[in-house]
């Protein structure tokens, strides 16, 4: 379990951290904060399962971090501990979702009690709505590529998310099911129809459950390659074919990424995975070695060189083309004795 203490005075975040290493189980991971706008920082990079925070804090105090938490993660367990005379103030966060009220000096004994009934009382489960419609769009970009490393990471990642939630054999079999048929749906909307089976349906225990929805996926991954067997065309390659047949016009990155069927962001990742440039240095990359290419034939100009590889302005396409080459246009053909 991983919590996150929040408070502006060292001595008592010190203090609060000592405690939470006392308490058995322990903590996976004990990170502290010394405002809510730091801690809302930690929480969006890696969100903790619990919260504990004061309320008088600068910058952002803890009743308006509690509020945050409470309409972004509603999962994250909160607590206040404050002093005796903000004891009214922190009451107004019982309206934010906070699960107790500590005062201060709070022991040891307090705040073990505490997590005691937060801890090892039963859990509600509890999915987050942005993170599943998060893997859903990975997972569709990504089985639609065929990056298998990838969708194995995400397939890992998607169980030990729903393991961690602790939700219901019910709630999970929801879940997926609801996750293929969104996915089927999308797949359909690509004129590729899934045979889908939601056999975890059927199953009785909630590995039995994940494993059966994580061999449909593959199942799914199966049909899309028999599918394009023989007619398969790589994404990237697609991609990169696209560009070099039109070095002279001006495409951007979206325009490509809607040719292949992906999202311009998913894709320029991936663009980047696969060729180790980015989309503007592939094409400036492949516009100077046309341009090297043209420029070894003595009848065509150096100004139409330029314009056929995408270059209305001259001086551009000279300082780009001696940046990329390391001489000027004039002086590569001098190299290659050209006058």
């Amino acid at each position: 379990m991983h919590v996150l203490i929040v408070d502006d005075e060292p001595v008592i975040r010190r203090g609060m951290v000592k405690m939470a290493e006392l308490y058995v189980p322990a903590f996976s991971k004990i990170q502290t904060a010394e405002n809510g706008e730091a801690a809302l920082e930690q929480i969006r990079a890696s969100e903790p399962d619990l919260v504990l925070t004061d309320v008088r804090m600068p910058k952002m105090d803890g009743l308006e971090l509690c509020k945050i938490i409470h309409e972004e993660f509603p999962h994250i367990k909160t607590v206040v501990i404050s002093g005796y005379n903000d004891f009214e103030y922190a009451q107004k966060s019982m309206n934010y979702g906070v699960r107790h009220y500590l005062l201060k000096p709070a022991t040891k004994s307090d705040v073990h009690d505490m997590l005691d009934q937060l801890i090892k009382k039963p859990k509600h489960g509890y999915l987050s709505p942005s993170r599943y419609i998060e893997w859903i769009d990975q997972m569709e970009q990504q089985i639609w590529a065929l990056q298998m490393e990838e969708i194995k990471n995400l397939i890992t990642g998607w169980r030990e998310y729903c393991l961690s939630a602790n939700i219901s054999l019910a709630q999970l079999k929801e879940l997926l099911d609801d996750c293929n048929a969104l996915l089927v749906k999308r797949f359909q909307a690509r004129h590729y129809s899934p045979a889908s089976v939601p056999a975890h349906l059927q199953a009785d225990s909630v590995k039995e459950a994940l494993d059966a929805f994580e061999q449909g996926l593959l199942n799914m991954i199966s049909g899309l390659h028999a599918v394009r067997s023989g007619h398969f065309k790589d994404p990237m390659e697609e991609a990169k074919a696209y560009i070099d047949s039109r070095l002279s016009e001006d495409i951007s990155l979206d325009q490509v990424a809607a040719m292949v069927g992906l999202t311009p962001t998913y894709f320029s990742s991936l663009f980047k995975k696969i060729t180790q440039e980015t989309f503007v240095q592939y094409r400036i990359n492949k516009r100077m070695a046309k341009a090297k290419e043209m420029l070894s034939a003595p009848h065509v100009r150096i100004v139409d060189v330029a314009a056929d590889v995408g270059y209305d302005d001259y001086p551009h396409f000279t300082k780009t083309f001696k940046k990329i080459v390391g001489v000027s246009p004039t002086e590569y053909r001098a190299r290659l004795g050209i006058k």
